[in-house]
C-alpha cells in the first residue's frame, strides 16, 4: 500500500521562472506530494541556487532533465521520484515528457502539450502503452463552480445546447514588452519557443479548453481572425473565431492579449433551450443561472454547489474564496489521488480522474492549427478540426 506523499521532481520552475512557483503551492496545497529532485533551469548554476532554496539535497539537484531521469530511475523504489512536474516554454515539452513516460514517471505537464500535433499524438501512445498517469495544467477547469456547470450541462437542465459565448481577455502585451527585458513576453512572442500561435496558442486553449469541458461537446469546424497589433511582433496577440459544436450548436470565442488594463478576465455562458448560464473567473466562487420561466439564481461555492465533483473540489465554508491557486491545486490533488490509487490496485472514483489529460492536450493543438489555418487566410472559410478525440 502507498501510505506516504508523492514524491514529485521538476523540470523548470527555477527561481527566475513565474510559474513554478504557482505549481509547488499547488502541489503542497493539500499535502498529497513532496518535492525531491528537479532541474529547475538549463543553466545549471540557477538549477544549483534553486534546489539549495528548495532545501533539496545536492545530489538530487541536476544539470539536465536527461541526467535527472536516467539517475532516479536507477534509485530504489522507496526513494526515486513518483512522478514528474514540466514547467518549461512550449519548445521543452515534448521531449522531457516523452522521456519521463519511457523511464516510468507518472507527468504533469504545463499547457499547450506540445509544440506540434504530432508531437502530441507520439505522447498519447506512449501514455496508453504505459499506462502512467497524465495531466495537462488547464487551471480554469479547476474552479469548483465550473465543475458545478459542467453537471448541470451533463444533466439536461439546459436543455439542449444552442449558444457558447468564451473569451479571455488580458492587456499584458498592449506595447511591445517583449523588447524591455520582459522574460514572458520574450518566448511567449518567438515562434521558435511558442509555436505557430501566440495569443490562440497561449490563452486561446484555454478558452477552448473551457467551452468544451462545460458543455461536454466538441468543436467540429470554426472560422477565424488573427491579428498582430503591436508593430513588428512575430505572434498573433489578438484573435476571434466562429465555432460549431457537435451537436449543432454554435460558439464565439475571443482571446487578446492587447486588450488594455484587462488582467485574466475569463468568462463563459452557455445558453441551452430551457436556460442559460454564466462564470467570470474575477468572481470565481459564483455561477449565475437565467431561466425563462423562473427568476436568475445565482449558486455559491461552499454554499449551494450540489454537484459530486463541486464538492469534491471544495475546501472551505461559504463565504471563504477560492481562486486560482485552489483550482491550480484541485488539478494536483486529482492526479495524486489517481496515482495513489492504481498504487495501490484500487479503481480512481470518477471524481478522482476529473482532470485535464493528453486527449485535452490533442484537442488544443488541434484548435492551434485549425484557427492559425483559418485565421491568417484573406478569404473568410471554415476549417474543420481533425478527428474528435
Amino acid at each position: 500500500m502507498m501510505n506516504r506523499k508523492l514524491r514529485m521532481g521538476m523540470v523548470g520552475g527555477g527561481t527566475d521562472a513565474f510559474i513554478g512557483a504557482i505549481h509547488r503551492l499547488a502541489a503542497f496545497m493539500d499535502n498529497q506530494i513532496e518535492l525531491v529532485c528537479g532541474c529547475f533551469s538549463v543553466n545549471p548554476e540557477i538549477s544549483k541556487q534553486s534546489g539549495k532554496l528548495y532545501y533539496l539535497p545536492e545530489n538530487r539537484v541536476y544539470e539536465t532533465y536527461q541526467e535527472m531521469f536516467e539517475k532516479e530511475a536507477k534509485l530504489p523504489e522507496g526513494e526515486r521520484m513518483d512522478f514528474v512536474s514540466i514547467v518549461t516554454p512550449n519548445f521543452v515539452h515534448f521531449a522531457p515528457a516523452m522521456m519521463a513516460l519511457e523511464h516510468g514517471f507518472n507527468v504533469v505537464l504545463d499547457k499547450p502539450i506540445t509544440f506540434t500535433l504530432d508531437e502530441a499524438y507520439q505522447l498519447k501512445e506512449q501514455i496508453n502503452k504505459t499506462g502512467l498517469t497524465f495531466a495537462l495544467t488547464h487551471t480554469y477547469s479547476g474552479y469548483p463552480a465550473v465543475k458545478q456547470a459542467k453537471h448541470m450541462v451533463a444533466e439536461g437542465r439546459l436543455g439542449k445546447i444552442r449558444k457558447v459565448y468564451v473569451e479571455y481577455p488580458q492587456g499584458w502585451l498592449s506595447s511591445k514588452v517583449e523588447d524591455a527585458g520582459n522574460a514572458q513576453a520574450s518566448w511567449r512572442t518567438d515562434p521558435k519557443k511558442s509555436g505557430k500561435a501566440g495569443c490562440m496558442g497561449d490563452i486561446g486553449t484555454h478558452a477552448h479548453q473551457l467551452a468544451e469541458y462545460i458543455t461536454g461537446l466538441k468543436v467540429t469546424e470554426l472560422c477565424a481572425e488573427i491579428n498582430v497589433f503591436v508593430p513588428n511582433r512575430l505572434l498573433d496577440d489578438d484573435g476571434a473565431a466562429l465555432l460549431h459544436f457537435d451537436n449543432g450548436a454554435k460558439g464565439v470565442l475571443m482571446a487578446s492579449q492587447v486588450a488594455a488594463g484587462e488582467e485574466n478576465a475569463v468568462k463563459i455562458r452557455v445558453y441551452g433551450e430551457k436556460g442559460g448560464l454564466e462564470w467570470n473567473q474575477h468572481e470565481p466562487n459564483t455561477l449565475i443561472l437565467k431561466w425563462i420561466d423562473q427568476p436568475v439564481q445565482i449558486l455559491r461555492t461552499g454554499t449551494s454547489l450540489d454537484a459530486p465533483a463541486a464538492l469534491h473540489n471544495t475546501r472551505t465554508p461559504g463565504g471563504h474564496p477560492e481562486g486560482y491557486l485552489e483550482a491550480f491545486a484541485n488539478i494536483y490533488r486529482n492526479f495524486a489521488l489517481t496515482v495513489r490509487a492504481k498504487a495501490n490496485g484500487e479503481e480512481p472514483t470518477p471524481e478522482m480522474l476529473d482532470f485535464p489529460g493528453v486527449e485535452d492536450g490533442i484537442r488544443g493543438m488541434q484548435f492551434i492549427d485549425t484557427v492559425v489555418s483559418a485565421g491568417y487566410n484573406d478569404e473568410v472559410k471554415w476549417v474543420k478540426f481533425g478527428d474528435i478525440i
